[in-house]
């Protein structure tokens, strides 16, 4: 009896020991190497497995990370899959080159991957999220390259300089262009520093160029240039001396460091040397002060009389513009514009009461076209902004306004709501 309920008990809780162990997705972190040349690549791929199939592709993590440079080779992302438990997984790769921009210990925090996977047992589609560990390596100088500032590590570099003009025959009104180009193999040109430094020549203007930046890609090695250009204008005699560029790198190939350098040159500019400011008269300086001070006290004192007299006037235009015909005719046809029923009558009485003429209000069309507005409004039809009636009453104001003064078909208002209107 004990037996039989044993055997029974295990039938029982065999099913639900294999859904508590249900397959799940699995990630997994491949990072072989841990330290590297600061500005050399290491390679990181992270592959997601699942029991059955993604209907969508994972959402990777990016990476990013302070002092990190982060690339995706070509093909970086593959399908794959394994073997596990007798069953075949299907999944997803994502390779990634990671490159410390600068000497010392780094960390990637925990990344997150999200996964979209058809779970079989339940016929439903799932999203699981996947948390990867902290990652950590280092990026380490060389013995022997601890004086390379900036640190530059690369299979090639190379400087390269253009002269456009003679540097050795300038007069005032002169220019010329120098151009150094720093090409680098086996790493980033963002690794490159400024190359053309800032120089103060005597009666010369320099005008730099924006830094221009191309970098490629051939199989996950990457490559480069930057160039930086510089315009000298000669403004007066004198001209100076331009210094050499050179670069301190740490060749990844050989193991060694080397120095990339382009000559300096030296300008000379024929011509009268740049003026000098002769030092200001105390006397004169005096002077110069009464004058302004006795020209701001007349300022003050004209001031004083004339602004009131001209805040008069203004005062008086504007109350005479704000009773004329023309600015109570403007009003009207502001009202009629923003088709304001509450708005209308009042602004037509005062217009109205303006008018050198017989009431503009009893014209036929104008109360033709009043009525159709109270029409469209109370008469219980449809409501609508009431276009064609707000357009004809318009048109009724113009042929009523006196005729000096009356406007033509270019001076009125079209529509506020053209497609509204009925």
């Amino acid at each position: 009896m004990i037996r039989l309920l044993l055997i029974l008990l295990l039938t029982w809780a065999l099913p639900a020991a294999a859904q508590d162990t249900a397959a799940e997705p699995r990630l997994t972190v491949d990072f072989p190497e841990t330290e590297a040349v600061p500005g050399q690549p290491l390679s990181l791929r992270l592959t997601v497995l699942v029991p059955s199939f993604m209907p969508e592709p994972p959402v990777w993590p990016s990476l990013e990370t302070p002092n990190l440079l982060v690339r995706l080779p070509s093909r970086s992302t593959s399908p794959v899959s394994e073997r596990i438990d007798g069953e075949t997984w299907s999944g997803v790769s994502r390779h990634y080159r990671i490159s410390p921009m600068v000497p010392g210990p780094m960390t990637l925090p925990p990344q997150e991957v999200v996964v979209t996977w058809q779970d079989l047992e339940a016929s439903d589609v799932r999203q699981t999220t996947l948390t990867t560990e902290a990652i950590s390596f280092a990026g380490v100088v060389p013995e022997g390259a601890e004086g390379i500032d900036p640190f530059i590590a690369a299979a090639d570099l190379s400087l390269e300089q253009e002269i456009e003009g003679d540097p050795a025959a300038m007069v005032p009104g002169d220019s010329l262009k120098r151009q150094v180009t720093a090409r680098v193999e086996g790493a980033s040109p963002m690794f490159l520093p400024p190359l053309l430094d800032t120089v103060d020549l005597a009666g010369v203007a320099a005008y730099p160029d924006a830094p221009k930046l191309s970098e490629q890609d051939d199989r996950g090695v990457p490559s480069g240039s930057r160039a930086e250009s510089v315009t000298y204008l000669a403004e007066a005699g004198g001209g100076g001396a331009l210094p050499p560029v050179s670069l301190d790198w740490y060749d990844t190939d050989e193991g060694a460091v080397k120095t990339a350098t382009v000559p300096g040159l030296e300008l000379q500019i024929d011509g009268p040397a740049p003026g000098r400011a002769e030092p200001l008269d105390p006397r004169r300086v005096a002077l110069l002060a009464a004058a302004v001070v006795l020209g701001l006290a007349l300022v003050i004192l004209v001031g004083r009389r004339l602004l009131p007299m001209l805040a008069r006037q203004k005062a008086r235009r504007r109350a005479q513009v704000l009773a004329s015909e023309d600015h109570a005719w403007r009003m009207l046809r502001q009202v009629i514009a923003r088709r304001d029923h509450a708005a209308l009558r009042p602004a037509l009485d005062l217009w109205a009461g303006r008018v050198d003429s017989p009431d503009p209000r009893r014209s036929a069309g104008v109360e033709a076209a009043l009525l159709a507005l109270g029409a469209q409004r109370y008469g219980g039809g449809p409501t609508t902004t009431g276009g064609e009636a707000w357009t004809a009453l318009q048109g009724a104001l113009n042929e009523a306004r006196p005729k000096g003064r009356r406007v033509g078909a270019s001076d009125t208002l079209p529509p506020l709501n053209p497609r509204g209107a009925s």
